[in-house]
This record gives C-alpha cells, structure tokens and sequence, in this order.
C-alpha cells in the first residue's frame, strides 16, 4: 500500500549526517517491541498458515478439485503478501523509516497492490463458485470444471499485476501532483503518492468484487434456508437416492458456502477501514494522521494471516479433513 503522506514531527532523521533524509518518528523501546511483536506475528501467519493450506491441497490427491485450486491460489496469494510485503512494512511502520532504497519502494508497492487485489479476485470468483454449488449442485461438476477454475486463477494473478505495473512504473499515479512529490521526496522514505482519479479507480476495483461477493453470499443463504426448511419438511418421509444424494450435496455446500461467507465478511471488516482512509485522504489533503493509517493498513495486511485460520477451524468444524469444498 502507498506510504502516508502526513510529514512526521520533528525528531532525529532516518540517516544521520546525510543531507535530504527524512524525519524520524522515535517510539519507545517497549512501544517497538509490541509493535514488532504484533507486526510480526501477523507476517508468521499469513507466511506458515498459508503454505500449510496450499500444501495440503497440492499433496493429498484427494483434495484435487477445481474449487480446491482456487484456494490454494488465495492461499500463495496472502502468502507472497506475508513473505514480500509485510516484512518490510512492518520495519516501515516502526521504525517510520525506509531502509530498503528507492528501487525497492516502488517493487514493494506494486507487490503490496498486486498480491492484495489479487486476493480479493480470487475471493470473488470462489463466491461465484459457491452460487454455483450451492443452487446447482447436481449440474455443478460440469459447469465449474479444472479449465473454469485455470482461467479464473488466470485473471485473479494476470489482472491485478498489469495494473499494479501500469500504475507504479509509468508514473501516472501522482500526474498534476508534482509538487507534492518534490516536497515529500527525503532519503529514508517510502511515500507512494497516488492522485484522486487512481484512487477512484482503486476503490472501484474494491468496491465492484465486493459488491458481488454481498449479493451472490445474500442469496446463497437465502437458497440454503430454503433447502434447510425442504429437508427438515420431507427428513420423516422416504426419500429416492437422488434426493438423498441432493440432500448430503446441499448439506455439505452450505457449509462451504458459511465457511466463505466468514472469510468475505472478515476480509470486509478487514479492508473496508484502509479503503475509506485512502478515498478521504485523497480528496481531503491527506488529513488522516500516520498513526491511524498505519492501524488501518495493518488491519487490511492482517486479513492475509486471518483467511488460513478460517479455514482451519472450519475443516475441524466439519470433522473431515479429506475434502475441503
């Protein structure tokens, strides 16, 4: 995510004795110990929880399915967030300093927005798989097959990456904000200025697969309360296999669907608070003070760590850990 704009108070400078560097904000020792502590292990989990989800799912045949590869492609996702990401935006956040050079801010940058709208893709396309599931489950193996779930993988990685690319290394995202630039511009900083129309466009690209995540989750539950009310009405009498077989299929897709339905609510309440705070910064002077920002991009970096644990607990839930979806 772009560095914050709001200049830190005056105290000691990220490079002693070097001309241009930037003001350092100091903590005390106990205050980066906490944070470091907190920082770090959000970056643990989102790194081993993680590559335990996209390990189990591409070692145990079992779990080769297509909705499966989806997860695991969220899973590398939130992944490459704990391993390039959060790391260097921990010692950032801090230390309110950037050690890592020029080069490596602009790469950190385009990885941060790429990896992280690339989770957000794919949650989308798992929602739409999930409908699919859950209102045609007898129809479903045809319709979202291993090619289906390649190209929404494909979109999920592809889409996010050209963007993140086009934005940071063409410049366009601070075009009419030069002088803005000039003056933020110190050795030790990271601060990635993005423009009113980019920020629009961002917040579009949150708001749209969001939007169909609310609405397909909406009527998934509404459909298994209507297939919850069917069971229950016909449990007492005999059923054929076909409707046996519905019935274990629609069981166990409503829990698919809870289980992701969790994951989009807390990737909401995770991201909702750093997208807002980016749209009024944009449009009200970069007014939100540093401390603030960072609680809010922490919070959106946490949703990488917290996705595998939702996992977890729901296949422990379930009592079957040979099939995840």
């Amino acid at each position: 995510m772009p560095g914050h704009l709001s200049p830190p108070p005056v105290g000691q400078l990220c490079y002693e004795n070097v001309n241009g560097s930037c003001i350092k904000t100091p903590y005390s020792l106990g205050s980066r110990v906490i944070l470091y502590a907190v920082f770090g292990f959000a970056s643990f989990l989102a790194v081993f929880g993680n590559l335990l989800v996209m390990t189990s799912v591409l070692h145990f045949k079992q779990l080769h399915s297509p909705a499966n590869f989806l997860i695991a492609s969220l899973a590398f996702a939130d992944f490459l967030v704990g391993v390039t990401v959060m790391p260097f935006s921990m010692v950032r956040s801090v230390e309110s300093c950037w050690y890592f050079g020029a080069r490596f801010c602009s790469l950190h940058s385009c990885f941060d927005v790429a990896f992280c709208y690339s989770s957000l893709f794919h949650l989308c396309f798992i929602s739409i798989d999930r409908y699919i599931a859950v209102t045609e489950p007898l129809v479903y193996p045809t319709k979202f097959t291993v090619s289906v779930s390649g190209t929404c993988i494909g979109i999920s990685w592809i889409l996010p990456l050209v963007y993140s690319g086009a934005v940071f290394y063409t410049g366009v995202n601070d075009d009419g904000m030069k002088d803005l630039v000039s003056a933020l511009n110190c050795i030790g900083g990271c601060q990635i200025v993005v423009n009113q129309d980019w920020i629009l466009i961002n917040f579009l690209l949150f708001f749209i697969p969001t939007l169909v995540m609310i609405i397909l989750y909406s009527k998934i539950f509404l459909v298994a309360k209507q297939q919850a009310i069917k069971i229950e009405n016909t449990g007492s009498k005999a059923e054929s296999s076909s409707d046996s077989y519905r019935s274990r299929v629609a069981k166990r897709e409503r829990k698919a669907a809870k289980t992701l339905g969790i994951t989009v609510v807390a990737f909401m309440i995770s991201w909702l608070p750093y997208t807002i705070d980016t749209v009024i910064d944009a449009y009200m002077g970069f007014i939100t003070p540093a401390y603030i920002y960072e609680i809010c991009c922490w919070g959106a970096y946490y949703n990488s760590a917290i996705n595998p644990l939702i996992y977890a607990l729901f296949y422990l839930g379930l009592g079957k850990p040979s099939k995840l979806f």
